[in-house]
């Protein structure tokens, strides 16, 4: 496995035998929280991307069977939730920018008590060509900011 990154508490790492992203990152949060700013789109759209960026949602129906997409500074992702449960969420992840490079993530809220949760990514590709292009795309320092302003709005109690 390549040696894990870390980029503010994210840990990021590629396995050398699957084309796979897998993410881990700790929270100060419920399990209920992290689901609600994974599936309320005016919460999802206040802390995705890098900072300073701005997201506009295109389209959201967060259920099973339901499609999304948002925009940030004239970049477009696009998928489908293929599952919503109480603690695991199953999508599909396409960023327009690489189009034929589509994931299927799989996130789990893993409650570790007093308030705090583990937020599990699991992120497939099609081919290690596209794992690593998403890898090279700077995904990590945008998921690395994003989840530094879920920490902004947990601590002033938007969530």
């Amino acid at each position: 496995m390549n040696a894990p990154t870390r980029h503010a508490g994210v840990q990021v790492e590629a396995p050398d035998d699957a084309p796979v992203i897998l993410m881990t990152r700790d929270f100060a949060a419920t399990p209920a929280q992290l689901r609600r700013a994974h599936l309320d789109p005016e919460i999802f759209a206040r802390w995705i991307g890098p900072k300073g960026y701005v997201t506009e949602i295109d389209r959201w129906d967060a259920r099973t069977g339901g499609s999304w997409r948002f925009t940030h500074q004239g970049h477009g992702f696009f998928g489908s939730f293929h599952e919503v449960g109480h603690d695991r969420l199953v999508q599909t992840f396409t960023w327009e920018g690489m189009p034929t490079s589509v994931s299927v993530d799989t996130l789990t809220f893993e409650d570790l008590g007093d308030g705090r949760t583990r937020l599990r990514t699991k992120s497939f590709f099609e081919s290690f060509p596209a794992r690593d292009g998403m890898l090279s795309s700077g995904m990590e320092g945008g998921v690395s900011d994003g989840y530094e302003k879920l920490d902004d709005l947990l601590a002033d109690g938007a969530l």
